[in-house]
């Protein structure tokens, strides 16, 4: 019981980042016979869309949805106070791995030369180069080794973010709302803004109190 006090946070974000690997797994057909081969199912994909074109959506999605979640903690933490460094690190670890699955369907399916024939792959794949170090230093281990660098290494997470934009809005999918949420949250860590809440969050307090 008191490990699930402790631990709750981070548990269910492990649930809810593992659970639409169910759509991706009733797409895929695995063969064990001889060796193990991976095939698509067609026509699973649904919504007029191939299996393909599915596989892309719903890693992607997910990638960038986690990508914009982790994003919104510190606005979070500024506005209410509420701060949990297992489920940042919990959420961080969600969209590197979603992140990294969208890039290993596009290379199985693509080819890694065809990174970089457009744009908006080459955004894509530099934010996965961002992301992979962000995803291994995602731990108190790494924070203590690297100290004050930990933080800027951190905070390339808003490049990776900014490039995911680009290469959402090139293909012409949706990114405004992420964009927006993104946008808050920059705003919100502004500095003026930022002593404006905390005084008033601290005023709130007292009051209460």
């Amino acid at each position: 019981m008191r490990f699930l006090k402790q631990n709750y946070g981070w548990m269910i974000v492990a649930v809810l980042a593992s659970l639409p690997l169910l759509a991706i797994f009733n797409m895929l057909h695995f063969d064990f016979s001889d060796a193990i081969t991976i095939s698509l199912i067609e026509e699973s994909g649904g919504k007029g869309k191939t299996t393909l074109e599915m596989l892309y959506h719903v890693s992607g999605e997910f990638a960038i949805r986690w990508m914009t979640a982790v994003l919104t903690l510190t606005p979070v933490f500024i506005i209410f106070g509420v701060s949990n460094l297992f489920v940042r690190q919990a959420m961080g670890i969600a969209t590197a791995i979603w992140s990294i699955l969208h890039f290993i369907i596009f290379v199985a399916a693509e080819g890694f030369l065809e990174t970089f024939t457009q744009v908006n792959y080459v955004a894509g794949f530099i934010a996965i180069l961002i992301i992979i170090p962000l995803l291994f230093t995602s731990n108190r281990k790494s924070m203590k080794l690297l100290k004050v660098k930990w933080k800027k290494l951190q905070s390339l997470a808003y490049v990776a973010i900014l490039l995911s934009l680009i290469h959402v809005a090139i293909l012409d999918k949706t990114w405004i709302i992420y964009a927006v949420i993104v946008g808050l949250g920059f705003i919100i860590r502004v500095p003026v803004i930022k002593d404006e809440i905390l005084k008033m969050r601290k005023s709130r307090k007292a009051a209460k109190s």
